[in-house]
């Protein structure tokens, strides 16, 4: 059985639900299979993404007025 030097404490919440317990190799799997699903979503749905990206960033309605002389 392998040691492997221990891990730093998660930063995020999802960093906090990873399993600690994988090797490099089984990570890598992990992640080429995520590369692959972001692959065949993107090929499926990259223009619906793509508007809801937009739809995301904009704000819905018009921008406020815009006064010169109000301070920021």
């Amino acid at each position: 059985m392998s040691t492997h030097p221990p891990s730093p404490p998660p930063t995020s919440t999802a960093a906090a639900l990873m399993p600690r317990h994988w090797t490099p190799e089984q990570a890598l799997a992990v992640l080429e299979c995520l590369q692959l699903l972001r692959q065949a979503l993107w090929a499926a749905y990259g223009p619906q993404v793509q508007q809801a990206w937009r739809e995301q960033l904009v704000p819905d309605g018009q921008p406020p007025e815009f006064d010169p002389d109000e301070p920021f």
